[in-house]
């Protein structure tokens, strides 16, 4: 009995695309900057002079803050 050669041809596409991967540096960016910058800034746009005291984003993020190596206080 004679075996029939049988050839089998796998395609990977194993890359990321372009869009996804711009999409997730826009969203890194924007959130080292929120993390790493805001001490007021951003709520002061909406909330005023006292946003710099409560500082809500600051609050919210503060263990992030430490953990990406931002001091804080």
């Amino acid at each position: 009995m004679k075996m029939a050669n049988a050839f089998q041809i796998t395609k990977s596409d194993n890359t990321v695309p372009t869009i996804a991967a711009a999409i997730l540096l826009v969203l890194f960016g924007l959130g080292v900057f929120a993390v790493g910058f805001d001490q007021g800034q951003l709520f002061s746009l909406i909330e005023g002079p006292q946003a710099f005291h409560d500082m809500y984003l600051h609050e919210f993020s503060h263990d992030t803050r430490h953990a990406s190596g931002f001091p804080c206080h």
